[in-house]
């Protein structure tokens, strides 16, 4: 049994998903380990990981104006209003996302369906140097 772990940062344009499969499909495959469990976390609280299809962009579109409906960022709703009135939104969004991902290894790849892609999640209006911890392990 072997491990594995890096650090990839991802540098954001403001709220969206960006799409991290190919960075992080790059260094599982450098990493020799053919079957195992990669676990990708994401170290902030205003940004969150999904897996959700990567071929038709108007899913990123329906997803991010989606969450812009469910969580509005207006001032009056939230006693946390010091860092700005994307900030306290961005935690809830995170809070009904996810921080981490588990991903099945098989071939020195991650086991991804067809149409699937590792996606971080910035719920900031600005854009942010994000940090994703990536740790393997496996055979």
């Amino acid at each position: 049994m072997r491990q594995a772990q890096h650090t990839l940062t991802v540098t954001t344009r403001g709220q969206g998903l960006v799409e991290v499969t190919d960075p992080v499909a790059r260094w599982v495959g450098d990493q020799g380990i053919s079957t195992g469990l990669l676990t990708v976390f994401c170290r902030h609280t205003s940004a969150s990981l999904v897996i959700q299809e990567n071929a038709d962009p108007d899913v990123r579109t329906d997803l991010e104006a989606f969450f812009q409906r469910l969580v509005r960022e207006d001032p009056s709703l939230y006693a946390h209003t010091v860092e700005g009135p994307d900030d306290m939104p961005a935690h809830i969004r995170t809070a009904l996302t996810q921080t981490h991902l588990s991903i099945p290894v098989d071939r020195g790849r991650p086991a991804l369906g067809t149409w699937q892609g590792i996606y971080l999640f910035e719920h900031r209006r600005s854009g942010h140097r994000r940090e994703l911890v990536l740790h393997l392990i496996g055979d």
